[in-house]
């Protein structure tokens, strides 16, 4: 007779697990610390992922019907430290997911880890069974309760079936062993959360390489990107010296005998940059022949470097500095390319500028002649940034679904598997020198929105519902705010947060938002799955976005006149996508939806109008000048000469506040209107602690108080084998 199974007592969820029986939380292989009274908050909503636990439940099971106590604040407290040890947040919860005057509900994937009998002929199991919420319906809760009442009669079958659902579905989840309390094949080598995560909308990827020792990869420093490496063995991290020519250096490749880097700046915004070549040891470094890329790699014998510029792809010749094409692309422009082990087949990722879609493409050596790779896997597509495995038998690559980003395994024949399954985002795969051990970047980003004290001359956490604000917008008459959040979500609320609302649904993109001089609704940057940016219209109290334009190109940066009939408008950068179709300033009429263009204003984007009517500012492509139109005498002026980025009209219309990225200190200028008098506001030196790694600009309140979304975290590296060592 077979003796009765237990019930799990751990419980798998991301980098996580519970323990249900000792009560301990753990992450990653390490304790967390966490009080009794949260983790049996914590145990309750485990045992019911995706389902709703009302406070009464919480209440009864944890205090009893007739314990009189501070139930709500005690409650609120145990949620509130659930998440600070989750590292999670109630307005954007990856875990933990408040439902108003209902109670909490457990929203990520988790998974049961169980003993199985004991039975002296068998060696022990494990048994996986696997949960994934919150798409969790009463049927299979029900079909869950069924299993757990006859699991001692199913214990064979179900161990075969969840043997397959772990070999084709689990790679990444941090399944424990019932006598060992360390993950299973799971390493993180970083720890300070600093590994450049780059901005693939910018055509900035983040990349890695390594030499079987080390892994060379970018990490943040006093906002900006600077080169390092990572010691395999320890996770020790050192910077490497690279030349001045080479601010924030992105990282194309490493030389097939290890010894030298390719790499370009992407600090500036121009698209297409110099290649420099540098010893991995560091140091002084070579140009690169005469040209300009924005993507590179080498050939597979070392001899030359295949790079990409514009949609052709080239290869440079070392040994005379010569360079002759190599193929055309029919849509968009090439990054990460990799070539197989074999150097038979080149794999890389297509940027289309229109659809903003990111898709696998090969090519081979001898007829070199582009096609898709997973063509239609997913739609749109969203797939980047492949490696083989150095016997060539599999192909890692990372897709986007649903808001996350996880690594996936393909064989060239069968369909992909997934092998790493959140809460992170998993990017940048990186494959060792030899086995199947892969390197690659968690993305865990942690930032919060700061405001500017000009009395104390520092940022200071906005402690309110908009702390998670990316951009920032106020309504004219100072009683609305607008934001996107860090999903690209818009909302609005009143100034003390009631009201709130969101206003555009989930699957669109919003960039920006501009309130109308009336305050009734807002003009919008946008775009939906698959298509370009575009500029919208939306009703303040709530409503449907309505497009503004019929256009199939990118359109950008709506802003209002003072009478609220005319917006002005720009194009995109060559980072946020390259066309070959001019680029000025417009302005199109609301009533007839009449454009017409600007008069001089070709090479100049992102206008701002200011709020009495009289000038349009606007920033160059290079992002080196800020100009001003005068909308009365028709003319054009050079405003400022500094790194431009993000400007805002003060509500009086006498100043430009905006953001110098490129400046070593990353400043916020003052730019006086019409003189153009430049006047430092704050800087990377406003913060009160050095855990800043970086900033973005994001507007200014109705008093003219600077707004930044300030980040603390970025990502680290971790390592995994595919074979399960």
């Amino acid at each position: 007779m077979q003796s009765p199974v237990e019930s799990p007592t751990r419980v798998s969820f991301g980098l996580y697990e519970a323990d249900l029986q000792s009560g301990e939380l753990w992450k990653a292989g390490h304790r967390i610390k966490i009080q009794s009274q949260p983790f049996k908050v914590l145990s309750i909503l485990l045992e019911r992922p995706g389902e709703v636990v009302s406070r009464e439940e919480l209440q009864e099971r944890l205090w009893g019907k007739d314990t009189i106590v501070d139930f709500d604040h005690s409650l609120g407290t145990a949620i509130n430290k659930i998440r600070e040890a989750l590292s999670d947040s109630a307005d954007n919860p990856r875990f933990v997911e408040t439902l108003a005057r209902r109670g909490y509900r457990f929203i990520a994937p988790v998974s049961y880890v169980a003993p199985t009998a004991t039975k002296p002929a068998v060696a022990p199991a494990t048994t996986v069974t696997v949960v994934e919420a919150p798409a969790l319906t009463a049927q299979d809760a029900s079909k869950r309760v069924l299993f757990r009442t006859k699991r001692a009669q199913n214990l064979l079958i179900w161990g075969a079936v969840t043997a397959v659902l772990a070999a084709v579905g689990l790679g990444f989840y941090f399944v424990f062993s019932p006598r060992s309390a360390e993950p299973d094949r799971i390493t993180q080598l970083t720890h300070d959360g600093r590994i450049s995560p780059g901005a693939p909308a910018m055509e900035s990827f983040p990349s890695a390489v390594t030499d079987g020792v080390r892994i060379f990869t970018g990490q943040i420093e006093n906002g900006r990107t600077i080169l390092s490496q990572v010691f395999v063995n320890t996770g020790e991290t050192t910077p490497l010296s690279v030349p001045s020519e080479l601010a924030a250096p992105s990282l194309g490749d490493l030389s097939p005998d290890g010894s030298k880097l390719l790499l370009r700046s992407h600090l500036s915004p121009e698209s297409e940059q110099p290649l420099w070549v540098i010893p991995t040891g560091g140091g002084s470094a070579l140009r690169v022949a005469n040209i300009k890329a924005h993507d590179a790699t080498w050939m597979p014998d070392g001899s030359g470097i295949l790079y990409a510029a514009g949609s052709q792809l080239f290869i440079t010749h070392l040994q005379d500095g010569t360079s002759t094409p190599f193929a055309d692309l029919p849509v968009g422009r090439a990054f990460w390319l990799r070539w197989s082990p074999d150097g038979k087949v080149l794999r890389f990722t297509v940027l289309d500028p229109i659809a903003h879609t990111q898709s696998l493409w090969e090519l081979d050596a001898n007829s070199r002649i582009p096609k898709p790779l997973l063509s239609n896997w997913s739609k749109p597509a969203a797939e980047c940034c492949g490696v083989w495995t150095p016997d060539g038998k599999f192909y890692i690559f990372q897709s986007s679904h649903d808001g996350n980003t996880d690594l996936w395994r393909y064989n060239g024949h069968s369909e992909p598997t997934r092998i790493t399954n959140g809460p992170l985002d998993f990017q940048a795969p990186v494959a060792a020198r030899n086995g199947h051990r892969i390197f690659f970047l968690g993305l865990d980003s942690r930032s919060e929105l700061q405001r500017f004290n000009h009395a104390q001359k520092e940022f200071l956490p906005e402690r309110t519902f908009l702390t998670h604000a990316s951009r920032v917008s106020y309504s004219r008459d100072g009683q609305w705010v607008a934001w996107t959040d860090p999903q690209g979500r818009l909302w609005r609320a009143r100034l003390d947060g009631t009201e709130k609302i969101q206003l555009t649904p989930d699957a669109m993109q919003v960039f920006l938002a501009q309130w109308s001089p009336d305050n009734q609704q807002l003009a919008l940057m946008a775009r939906q799955p698959g298509k370009a940016w575009q500029l919208y219209s939306i009703q303040a109290d709530g409503g449907s976005p309505t497009p503004l334009l019929q256009e199939n190109r990118n359109a950008a940066d709506p802003s209002w006149s003072a009478d609220g009939k005319l917006l002005v408008f720009g194009r995109v950068t060559d980072l946020m996508g390259m066309e070959s179709t001019p680029r000025n300033l417009q302005i199109l009429n609301l009533a007839t939806h009449a454009t017409q263009p600007i008069p001089n204003s070709e090479g100049y984007f992102s206008p701002r109008w200011s709020p009495d009517g009289r000038y349009i500012a606007a920033i160059s492509l290079d992002q080196r000048r800020l100009v001003l139109y005068d909308v009365a005498a028709r003319t054009w002026k050079t405003l400022a000469m500094t790194s431009v980025a993000d400007p805002v009209w003060s509500s009086d219309s006498k100043a430009i506040y905006l953001h110098a990225f490129m400046a070593n200190t990353q400043p916020i200028y003052r730019v006086s209107v019409p003189e153009g008098k430049l006047e430092e506001v704050a800087s990377l030196t406003s913060f009160r602690t050095g855990d800043i790694a970086d900033y973005f600009f994001s507007g200014i309140t109705p008093d003219n108080v600077p707004l930044v979304r300030a980040r603390m975290a970025t990502g680290n590296l971790y390592m995994l084998d595919l074979d399960g060592k």
